[in-house]
């Protein structure tokens, strides 16, 4: 067989980038060893958020969800799209002035920001804990249901005829210029892709991605309990840590009505076991700020794992020494939903040698090349 691009991984940022690939003329075949929109795409929220931890995160997330706002019209009902909005919620007064120093950062970059006193918050969402100081209205962000939308950009974006998607497909060893498969099939093509998360330090060796475990759990439906994607102003923080367990406030209204609660992080496991500890302590923390949510009906906890690089970016760029000829689109944690769109942009400028529309330097994997990637 020959593709002119063939892509290893078929959640949602492989998914976004053989799209993208394709609307720009290129013959594309995507191999996953599962399914579309399996591994890290079907355990997470799809939350689509604008982060600001760096300059670099700021401008891909800010200009990936320009993107996914743009292909909202086109999306299905399953696909389960929701402007719902991002409601940064503050516990006291120092984190008011966080909330306050935010606005101030996403202002100057003209990314609209209502900062709520503690009226109009409860004026948002009722079921909040009394008590908080106030937070900050994101209107923009949105969420979608990453797997199907994964399955909507390989079988029925406008360009969709040019990618022949290929499922329980194992990929054995790969070069710039050749995958090969587990039963021994060749496939020969111009370019390779690698997308598919942390399996990627199988194919590329020396990839400095690390594991980061979380869990979320699904509600009952109990529409209107809440509005926003709400999340504590603490959660950045606590979305950084480099060692240990922690957890966080992240709940999320889905369109069934039913509630997404997360958001926990663990280094150093691979095991995708629920780990009740760890489940009670993310509940009891979101409980803090939902204190009816002990009430609730849980249906169904799980796990996931981020692909985490050491300076918290993805990886987007020829693989360089570590796989000569060999493209990387990987490592982009708990973004990988957000930032796809982008990612794929980047990728794509970077293959057709063709201008992108933001720095794609922050992001090269050969910023890694002194670490010995």
């Amino acid at each position: 067989m020959t593709a002119d691009v063939v892509i290893v991984g078929a959640g949602i940022v492989g998914a976004a980038c053989a799209a993208e690939l394709a609307a720009r003329g290129l013959r594309v075949t995507v191999l996953d060893a599962q399914r579309i929109g399996g591994g890290a795409t079907s355990a997470g929220m799809g939350h689509i958020v604008v982060m600001n931890d760096s300059h670099a995160e700021f401008a891909l997330s800010r200009y990936s969800r320009e993107l996914w706002l743009a292909l909202a019209p086109q999306l299905r009902a399953r696909d389960a799209f929701a402007r719902c909005g991002t409601l940064w919620v503050a516990a006291d007064a120092e984190e008011l002035d966080a909330a306050r120093a935010m606005q101030a950062a996403f202002a100057a970059q003209q990314v609209v920001a209502d900062l709520l006193d503690a009226r109009a918050l409860y004026d948002c969402e009722p079921s909040l804990a009394p008590g908080m100081a106030g937070g900050l209205l994101i209107a923009d962000d949105s969420i979608v249901y990453a797997p199907s939308a994964a399955q909507w950009l390989l079988t029925q974006s406008p360009a969709a005829a040019l990618i022949d998607v290929r499922l329980d497909t194992r990929v054995a060893a790969l070069d710039g210029h050749q995958v090969t498969l587990s039963n021994g099939e060749r496939i020969e093509c111009a370019h390779v892709v690698v997308a598919n998360g942390l399996h990627a330090a199988a194919l590329v060796r020396r990839l400095p991605l690390q594991p980061k475990k979380g869990h979320l759990l699904i509600t009952d439906r109990y529409p209107g309990f809440i509005r926003h994607q709400l999340l504590e102003l603490g959660y950045i923080k606590s979305a950084h840590h480099a060692t240990g367990t922690s957890v966080a406030f992240n709940a999320q209204p889905r369109p069934t009505g039913q509630l997404l609660i997360g958001s926990s992080r663990q280094f150093e496991t691979t095991d995708p076991a629920v780990e009740m500890p760890v489940l009670a302590q993310m509940l009891k923390r979101a409980a803090r700020y939902l204190p009816e949510l002990p009430a609730l009906n849980g249906l169904r906890a799980w796990t996931g794992f981020r692909a985490a690089s050491p300076d918290g970016l993805p990886l987007i760029g020829p693989a360089g020494s570590a796989a000569p000829g060999v493209w990387l689109a990987v490592g982009h944690e708990g973004l990988g939903v957000t930032t796809s769109l982008g990612t794929a942009q980047l990728l794509a400028a970077q293959i057709t040698q063709t201008p992108a529309a933001i720095d794609a330097d922050p992001f090269l994997p050969a910023r890694f090349e002194a670490c010995h990637v």
